[in-house]
């Protein structure tokens, strides 16, 4: 089979497409033909070395991806060969198949596509888990959601509409922000223009935001503790920025709220019925139409330096995602 292959940990365009041999399908894994594989950060620092998971060389990048079973190692009852499902790889789904956990596949509703079904469970799976079980997001309260034409974003400013928040979100350009704004946030602020704080409060209240969603982190942490309300959640997606800031416990303090840190794939392994649940939610939505995954690049597989590229320029809009023949 042909996979996209980093052989040392370098820069996006060492990757190589290439024929790799897959082992056999362990105990508990599936083996995938993937159809569609998202792109995702972290496919990127995998890459270069840089992530906390650094596998073996060689490898394939690639964290989440739909297909179809091919064949089930042993100890796997849920699913069977012919099966639509979508996965969460780690690595490796920038292949034309791939093993997978089975605890970590979710069965893929026939009336979902692979193309949808591979921007999904990442995106729209993190930000539930956020709102839902750790910011504990309440109708009518305002959410702020940072880096909102991202693939999380985007999936953050849709779950807090349909479960009745208020939405603000932030960005670095109105282009971006329409988008935004389209897919359901009631304001949105371009921060390039000056301090996001001041527009919060003005739009609050002189209070500020109940729940504020922050996969940026840095600078865009630091400002957000200065406009969120009393008895807040700031809610640790990720850092985009690159500079992971240190927490003022005394604005914490003087706040009286909560700074909380979400680590949604660990959540996935340790609660699997809860994330099926969330993710049942989520594709409910989804045929409903509260949510609207946004796809603003494809690629095919030998493409796959230019998929991460268009990732690091800012220039996807939601997801990209991989097409494999």
């Amino acid at each position: 089979m042909k996979a996209m292959l980093c052989k040392e940990s370098g820069p996006i365009e060492s990757l190589v497409l290439e024929d790799f041999e897959l082992p056999p399908p362990a105990d508990g894994e599936l083996r995938i033909r993937v159809r569609c594989a998202g792109v995702n950060f972290p496919d990127i620092l995998i890459t270069q070395g840089i992530y906390q998971f650094k596998p073996e060389h060689p490898f394939s990048p690639g964290s989440e991806c739909a297909g179809d079973v091919l064949s089930v190692g042993p100890g796997v009852t849920e699913f069977k060969p012919g099966d639509r499902v979508i996965a969460l790889t780690g690595h490796g789904a920038f292949a034309e198949e791939v093993n997978a956990k089975a605890l970590k596949c979710l069965h893929l509703p026939d009336d979902i596509s692979y193309e949808l079904g591979s921007a999904f469970v990442l995106t729209y799976g993190t930000s539930a888990y956020a709102l839902m079980q750790m910011g504990k997001l309440l109708q009518d309260e305002w959410l702020l959601v940072h880096g909102a034409a991202g693939g999380v974003g985007i999936s953050a400013v849709e779950i807090g509409k349909a479960m009745g928040a208020k939405v603000i979100g932030t960005g670095g350009s109105d282009e971006k922000l329409q988008i935004v704004t389209e897919h359901g946030a009631d304001h949105v602020i371009n921060y390039t223009k000056g301090p996001f704080k001041d527009r919060v409060k003005e739009i609050c209240g002189s209070a500020g935001a109940d729940v504020i969603y922050d996969p940026v982190g840095g600078d865009v942490f630091d400002e957000s503790l200065r406009c969120i309300n009393w008895d807040g959640r700031l809610l640790v997606i990720g850092f985009a920025s690159g500079r992971i800031p240190s927490a003022p416990a005394n604005l914490a303090l003087l706040k009286n709220c909560s700074i909380v840190g979400v680590f949604w794939g660990a959540w996935t392994e340790r609660e699997p019925d809860l994330h099926r649940k969330n993710m049942d939610i989520m594709f409910q939505w989804l045929r409903e139409g509260k949510l609207r995954p946004n796809i603003s690049h494809r690629f095919p597989l030998a493409e796959v330096p230019a998929a991460l590229n268009v990732l690091v320029e800012r220039k996807v809009v939601g997801k990209a995602v991989i097409v494999v023949d």
